[in-house]
Parts: C-alpha cells; structure tokens; sequence
C-alpha cells in the first residue's frame, strides 16, 4: 500500500492540497513515522457540566475534560500494516498529559476514524480540498460494543469540523465540534511543526 487514506479518498484533488501539506497528508516513507509539535492556542471544552462525560471520554482516549491556553501538543502518525493510518495526540496541561487515539481507514471510498484505545467510536468523514487547505466534516457516528455497530443519533452526538492549512511557516489546525442542541462543546486550534523519522530514532527519543 502505497498511497495514504486521504490520497485514497481524494483521488486526484489531492494535487490541489499546498505543497507544504503533502508530507503530512502522504503515507510516511517505509520504517518511518510522522512527528509533529507545536502549541494549541486553546484547547478543551468551556462547559463545565460536561465535565464527567469528558472526563470518561478521556479514561477511552477520546477527548478530554481540561480547557486551556498554550498547551503543548505533539501528534505521532504511524501506518498500519494494511491500509489504515494510527495517530496518537498528547495535550500536555499543567501536571497532566492527556492522550487521544484514532486510527483511520477507507470504507466504500469514503473515510472513517476509528477513536479511542478500543477504536470504539466510529466517524465517518466528508474531506475536501478548499484553497489548498484540507477541511473535513463528519456526517456519521457509530459505537461499537462487542459485536455490535450502533448509530448515534445526531442529538447525542455533534459534528466535527477539521480544517488543516499552511500559514507562514507552520502547519494549522483547527478541530470544533457542535451539538445541535448545545452547540460549540470542544475545540482546539494552534500550529505545529512536522517531520518524518525513523521508527528506531523516534524510539530513542521517547526512552
């Protein structure tokens, strides 16, 4: 497998995405993974009677319950064996790191993210190339328990919104999702520098 998910499901728009995002969006070289820091302006949620939902999102590495300023984020992006693509996110706030996972994979052409240490949390996605930027929306949330695929109901879940673009000299990202009720319930945005390295040289630096 050589063409990542999102060259997979963008065909030949993914020529329109900026040439300073095409290393991050392509499949790693072979025995490499993707490496990216930075620092999010904001990150979290402002509600804070959601704070026992979130705090069990984040027990499954799915979201997290903290708001904050300036938080320090590092993103490390390894393809699987077949044709899925794994990240692992950590947002490192005051005395605490919290972690989230996915791992995403193409379905009848379309893109799925599998969230959570058990991938338990199904969304799929709509990605699109807008001005050389890659946006994305999601319009479907599974959960799966044991053998089972549930559908969420709008009202119980919210929408992602992802844009990820290029401005001056680093990578930026913006991630929102809304309930139709409640609206705006988690966000984060910043900026982040990327990179490609050697899978033995990423485990030297983690050790």
């Amino acid at each position: 497998m050589t063409d990542s998910v999102y060259q997979r499901v963008l065909g030949d728009d993914f020529a329109a995405l900026a040439p300073e995002l095409r290393s991050y969006f392509e499949r790693p070289p072979a025995g490499s993974v993707g490496v990216g820091t930075g620092v999010y302006e904001v990150a979290g949620s402002r509600h804070r009677w959601l704070r026992p939902v979130f705090t069990y999102l984040a027990w499954r590495h799915i979201l997290f319950p903290e708001y904050g300023t300036a938080i320090p984020f590092e993103v490390l992006n390894v393809p699987g064996p077949g044709d899925g693509l794994s990240a692992r996110r950590l947002f490192q706030f005051a005395g605490r790191t919290r972690i989230m996972e996915d791992t995403m994979h193409v379905i009848d052409g379309r893109l799925h993210d599998f969230l959570g240490r058990r991938r338990g949390l199904e969304v799929r996605l709509r990605v699109r190339i807008v001005d050389g930027a890659l946006a994305m929306q999601s319009d479907g949330v599974w959960l799966h328990l044991r053998r089972l695929r549930l559908p969420v109901p709008a009202v119980l879940s919210a929408r992602v919104t992802l844009t990820e673009c290029w401005d001056g000299d680093a990578q930026h990202v913006s991630v929102r999702m809304r309930n139709p009720l409640l609206g705006e319930i988690f966000e984060y945005r910043g900026s982040f520098t990327f990179r490609h390295a050697l899978t033995d040289e990423d485990a030297t630096n983690r050790s």
